[in-house]
């Protein structure tokens, strides 16, 4: 009979898409408060897969991404993205719908899970109206999209710098592992 057994840490990344950056000192500071340091950041990254965003930003958005010092349990998802929707909240009102999209993830050696508030067929239920979706898996040595990868996800620039957070994700589970083994002695 299988056991149920602890989930492995994962590491924590979050997706900015901006047309406010003006406003990342103040988003920065708020997402460090809440999920602790950032490890490490991607460059700013032009957003040229749609428009979608530009009537509900107030602006061509730019795209980041950050990984966190802190690994999660990646059962706690859900309540990293109900705490990023609240903080998107306090971004709106200065004429525009939505102008930070904050988009919160799980990265593991396997894959790339994004939270989201939209339900679709590939995507599952976690918890009070949240839903995971296995975005990028890690097979023959690379991220791979899947069909409905978000463009700029597929992208080979986006992969390169997830390649390089898989990396460091890597030296903290050896960190972790080590710590623990520390612990125990």
């Amino acid at each position: 009979m299988a056991q149920a057994r602890q989930f492995e840490k994962t590491a924590l990344i979050i997706g900015i898409l901006s047309a406010m950056e003006e406003e990342r000192p103040r988003l920065m500071k708020m997402l460090e408060e809440a999920f602790g340091p950032v490890k490490a950041a991607t460059p700013v990254m032009d957003f040229p897969f749609t428009d979608y965003y530009d009537s509900e930003m107030g602006g061509h958005p730019v795209r980041y991404i950050l990984l966190f010092e802190r690994l999660i349990d990646p059962s706690t998802l859900s309540a990293v993205k109900t705490r990023t929707n609240e903080m998107e909240k306090l971004f709106t009102g200065k004429g525009t719908g939505r102008p930070i999209n904050i988009d919160p993830g799980t990265l593991s050696l396997a894959n790339l899970i994004l939270a989201t508030c939209k339900d679709r067929a590939h995507r599952i239920p976690l918890s009070d109206g949240i839903y995971g979706e296995v975005t990028l898996i890690y097979q023959n040595g690379d991220f791979q999209a899947l069909p409905w990868t978000y463009a700029d996800y597929s992208s080979d620039e986006v992969r390169m710098h997830l390649r390089v957070f898989r990396s460091q994700y890597r030296l903290m589970l050896r960190d972790l592992v080590l710590d623990n083994k520390d612990k125990n002695n």
